[in-house]
């Protein structure tokens, strides 16, 4: 039961997070300011976007987000607005441009390199000649029973 009371806390906090003074008159542009808050990141907290965010920064942003709506910018307009003003650091999922790019490459690089390393370690141990056998000969464990015996 407790979990479930902590799930539906869980689920109901962004709801919670934009005010009833922020929510437009038209549920196409309200739709469309969502979806741009929800991938833009509030810059007072760590990884949380200003859709989710209830600081009074992220507040302001999601205010200029339906501002800039109605006075007709689109989605992209608003986006680089937002961008040119705070940074690509504002921006949830990075573009894939110029600094970015090694970013990006980074994660399945290392995934290939870390297959390559496996499989190559896997082929020298398989390829190994197997271990000898490592019993003693007879004149072997004649001399060792002799150097035990004194």
């Amino acid at each position: 039961m407790k979990r479930l009371i902590l799930a539906l806390m869980l689920l109901a906090t962004p709801l919670m997070a934009v005010e009833p003074d922020e929510v437009l008159d038209n549920p196409v542009l309200e739709e469309r300011a969502r979806d741009i808050s929800k991938g833009l990141r509030c810059l007072v907290c760590r990884n949380e976007s200003i859709d989710e965010s209830s600081a009074p920064f992220a507040k302001d942003m999601r205010l200029l987000v339906r501002e800039r709506l109605t006075e007709g910018d689109s989605d992209a307009q608003v986006v680089d607005f937002i961008v040119d003003r705070y940074g690509e650091y504002v921006l949830l999922n990075p573009r894939a441009t110029g600094s970015t790019i090694l970013l990006w490459l980074a994660g399945p690089l290392m995934l290939v390199l870390a297959l390559g390393v496996g499989i190559a370690y896997l082929r020298r141990r398989s390829a190994a000649p197997a271990p000898q056998d490592d019993a003693l000969s007879e004149s072997e464990a004649r001399a060792l029973r002799d150097i035990l015996d004194k």
